[in-house]
């Protein structure tokens, strides 16, 4: 039996599994902040079918109905957003010194970033306007067209989502 032999496999025993067990921890780590970076899209009518957890971030596209826009507290806009299939009050509280999209206003696509709160009550954190449906996804624009929302050239479609 050879003594020093066995404190060299001792040490490189504890060596691997010291390196294994910091794997598995990077490995998690990555695993949570990226779970909270993910934000899923859904549309109103999407939401009301299958609500989802309250600690979900998620996108909810769609647009903001005509005469529902409610700016009168600074700190804070309300408006509905919109799509064929229903419509959730959105909540917004600006963080100091933010501004909504020149594009955002009534009668346009918008995306909002945030929860699901209540079955009809989304609380955003950010508010994206969504211009030309050329630079969108090609999930959202599809999405757009099942329900009939549709406005870009369909002689276009083939780029949809590549960035040209």
């Amino acid at each position: 039996m050879n003594p020093g032999g066995s404190g060299r496999d001792k040490r490189s025993l504890t060596v691997w599994a010291v390196f294994a067990a910091v794997a598995v921890f990077a490995v998690a780590v990555m695993a949570v902040a990226l779970r909270e970076n993910i934000s899923y899209y859904r549309l109103p009518g999407e939401l009301r079918r299958s609500p989802v957890p309250p600690d979900m971030r998620l996108r909810l596209g769609g647009y903001v109905k005509e005469g529902s826009l409610d700016r009168k507290d600074p700190q804070r806009v309300v408006f509905k957003a919109v799509d064929d299939a229903a419509e959730i009050t959105v909540i917004y509280r600006r963080k100091a010194g933010e501004e909504l999209p020149d594009l955002f206003k009534e009668g346009q696509g918008m995306v909002a970033e945030g929860y699901l709160v209540a079955p009809d009550e989304f609380r955003a954190d950010r508010i994206l306007a969504r211009h030309d449906e050329r630079y969108m996804s090609r999930d959202v624009a599809d999405k757009l067209k099942e329900i009939g929302h549709w406005q870009g050239d369909e002689t276009r479609e083939g780029q949809q989502g590549d960035g040209r």
